[in-house]
C-alpha cells in the first residue's frame, strides 16, 4: 500500500499549530513547535501562502490561517448544519441562563444570526435569524474575529462605527481584545451595541480545530454581570459552545 506523502503531512502539521496556537505565529516558533528546520518550515510556508492557506502579517511576519482555507471551511460546513447541530444546546442554553441565545457566523466584517432562542419569558421579543450584527461590538463577533486574525486585521485597517460611547474604535485596543479572547476561549461586551445591553459568547469549533461560529447570550447588563451572576453565566456559555463543537467533530 503506498505511504503518505511527507511533504504534505508536515504542511498539515503546521497549520494544525497556528490553529492551537489561535493565533499568530512566526516562523522560528513554528519551526520549534513542529520539530522541522527552519528552510524546510519557511518553504513550506511560502507554499501555503501562495494558495491562500495562510496569511503573512505584512508588519510582524508572523503567519495566520488564510482566507483560502478558513472558506473551505465555512463551504463545508453549511449554516444549516451548523444550526441543526446547536439547537438542542442553545434551547438548554436558554433556559438554564434565562437569557436570548444566538449563534452566529461570518458575513464579511459583520455577523450574521443563524440561530436565535427567545429569553424564557413573556416580553415581546422580535426573531434575529438573518440579522447583521457589527462584529467589533458584539460577544459573538468578537469571538469570532478571535478566531479569524485575517477577518479581524481587514476590519482594524477600516473604520470601526461607534454605535454607543463604549464601542472599541480604537483598532490597536481592539485587536489587544481579541488577542485576550484567543487566549481565555470567551469574549464579553458591555453597552458596545446598546445601551443596557451585554453579551457574553464562546467559540464553536468545526472539524479541523477552525472556528466556525460562536455561540452566545445577551440580555440586560445589570443580569449578565451582576457579581454573584456572572461567572455561573459564563461557564454556561463555554461548556455549550464546547457540546457543540464536540457534535460537529463526532
Amino acid at each position: 500500500m503506498p505511504g503518505t506523502v511527507q511533504s504534505i503531512e508536515r504542511a498539515a502539521t503546521l497549520l494544525h499549530a497556528i490553529v492551537e496556537s489561535g493565533g499568530q505565529m512566526g516562523v522560528t516558533e513554528l519551526a520549534a513547535a513542529v520539530g522541522l528546520p527552519k528552510t524546510t518550515t519557511h518553504g513550506l510556508l511560502r507554499t501555503l501562502l501562495a494558495v491562500g492557506f495562510v496569511e503573512q502579517d505584512p508588519r510582524t511576519g508572523r503567519y495566520a490561517l488564510g482566507a483560502g482555507l478558513l472558506g473551505l471551511g465555512s463551504r463545508y460546513l453549511d449554516a444549516n448544519e451548523l444550526r441543526s447541530r446547536a439547537s438542542n444546546w442553545a434551547d438548554s442554553l436558554a433556559g438554564r441562563s434565562g437569557c436570548a441565545v444566538r449563534l452566529g457566523t461570518p458575513a464579511g466584517p459583520q455577523v450574521v444570526v443563524v440561530h436565535h432562542v427567545f429569553r424564557p419569558d413573556d416580553s415581546p421579543q422580535e426573531l434575529e435569524v438573518g440579522a447583521l450584527l457589527p462584529a467589533h461590538a458584539t460577544a459573538v463577533g468578537k469571538v469570532l474575529l478571535a478566531g479569524r486574525p485575517a477577518m479581524a486585521r481587514a476590519l482594524a485597517d477600516g473604520p470601526l462605527e461607534a454605535l454607543t460611547a463604549r464601542t472599541v474604535v480604537d483598532p490597536a485596543v481592539l485587536l489587544a481584545q481579541l488577542q485576550a479572547v484567543r487566549g481565555r476561549g470567551w469574549a464579553e461586551q458591555r453597552d458596545e451595541y446598546r445601551l443596557g445591553t451585554g453579551g457574553i459568547a464562546a467559540p464553536v469549533y468545526g472539524p479541523g480545530g477552525l472556528v466556525v461560529g460562536a455561540l452566545g447570550i445577551s440580555g440586560p447588563v445589570e443580569r449578565l454581570f451582576a457579581d454573584t451572576a456572572r461567572p455561573a453565566l459564563r461557564a454556561m456559555v463555554v461548556e455549550a459552545a464546547a457540546a457543540v463543537s464536540r457534535e460537529l467533530a463526532s
